[in-house]
């Protein structure tokens, strides 16, 4: 049975998305990459259920909604997310010039994500467009805290790219990677605000997982203090009726989580700590020595849930993928492990890049990324996996009976 989402009330577009009520697609992409896999059980277990339709689950996270092929924090990313099983969806949240939360992974990303540079408000940007000159790359930087939300509605999603060897806007503006399509983003994406966000997903019936970015302004701004900030996060989900338990707040501030812990307890029982440890010298996710925080004074702080990226959580053993020390600690403390991002390194024949690093040996091929994630699922305990293309995910998750 299909549902007729509308969104023409919410944002005044003139179409309605709709999607299976009680089927989900996943297309043929986990079938492909099945078919990419070393032989053996569980090649043997995902490959039948081919003919099973997939469910919507909580184990697979739409990140920014599906941007391996629509322009990210799109309404069409977020429906595509949806169709594919998503149970729930991620709207990054930053700041206008008028203080309204809007939905980008960053403050200062709006002249790679939408066509803000091609545009009258190109001149409000905190700095220029710049062509590249010799060894100097071409650069710009416009941040939503640049323009109001009435002059953010004016703009069209993009693909999150830019190439830094143009010489014009035009070409600046084209540098979507090879791996992902230009195809959905021709006509520009539909940008949103954090409540719209909130509305489409309740229709889509997805759950929700808002990221509280670092702003690129410094706070406070024009009186909007870091707490304002995140208390104003938590009241548009209070505005509209959605249920704390929901609604997975993230930041990779710990003070964010722990002002959600303290300020509002419903919420912040399931506040997530983005943890980006991993960027201090000397840290290594297999040394406990090298952590800031161990991983049950995290516990002990009132954080209930942690989420590294993905390679933070594995490691190699006689070329078998299993869960590294991190995880073993971060199981054993009783904190619940999301983690992040599935299908965002485009083909791992060469060794999967960032995201793969822990395991780089073993990634030789697109197959590894099931296996990869059955580790993260089985002996990790995962309870939920960030993916740009849903579908790899929520296919894993219904085969193997995950909720």
């Amino acid at each position: 049975m299909k549902t007729k989402i509308s969104i023409a009330a919410l944002l005044g577009a003139a179409t309605t998305f709709p999607v299976l009520a009680d089927n989900f697609e996943a297309g043929p992409r986990p079938l492909y990459l099945i078919d990419k896999m070393t032989d053996g059980p569980l090649k043997e277990k995902l490959a039948s259920c081919a003919d099973t339709p997939i469910t919507r689950t909580n184990f697979s996270i739409g990140h920014r909604g599906a941007p391996m092929q629509f322009p990210e924090h799109t309404v069409e990313s977020y429906v595509a997310a949806a169709r594919m099983g998503a149970g729930i969806l991620e709207c990054d949240v930053t700041f206008t010039a008028d203080k309204e939360l809007v939905c980008r992974h960053a403050q200062n990303d709006l002249h790679t994500t939408t066509n803000i540079l091609a545009t009258d408000l190109a001149a409000k940007c905190t700095a220029g467009f710049t062509p590249a000159n010799g060894d100097t790359h071409a650069s710009a930087e416009c941040r939503t805290s640049d323009i109001t939300l009435a002059e953010f509605r004016t703009l069209d999603g993009k693909m999150d790219a830019a190439d830094t060897t143009a010489t014009d806007v035009a070409g600046y503006m084209d540098g979507t990677a090879g791996w992902r399509t230009d195809l959905y983003a021709a006509d520009g994406g539909k940008l949103m605000t954090h409540a719209e966000s909130i509305a489409l997903f309740k229709d889509l019936g997805a759950k929700f997982t808002p990221e509280l970015k670092t702003p690129s302004v410094e706070m406070p701004f024009d009186g909007f203090t870091q707490e304002d900030y995140a208390q104003k996060l938590v009241d548009e989900y209070k505005a509209a009726g959605i249920p704390p338990q929901d609604v997975w707040l993230q930041s990779f501030n710990l003070e964010d989580v722990l002002y959600w812990i303290k300020a509002e307890p419903e919420f912040g029982a399931q506040a997530v700590y983005l943890d980006d440890s991993y960027n201090i010298e000397g840290w290594d996710p297999m040394d406990a020595s090298t952590w800031a925080h161990s991983k049950a004074e995290l516990k002990e702080m009132g954080v209930n849930y942690i989420a590294p990226p993905q390679w933070v959580l594995v490691t190699l053993e006689n070329g078998k993928i299993v869960p590294s020390l991190y995880a073993k600690e971060a199981k054993a403390a009783g904190l619940n492990i999301i983690t992040w991002t599935l299908e965002r390194s485009g083909p791992l024949k060469t060794g999967g890049g960032w995201y793969y690093q822990s395991i780089e040996e073993a990634t030789t091929s697109d197959g590894i990324m099931f296996e990869l994630l059955d580790v993260l699922a089985q002996d990790v305990g995962a309870v939920g996996v960030f993916s740009d293309w849903p579908a790899t995910t929520s296919y894993y998750a219904s085969c193997m009976g995950l909720k």
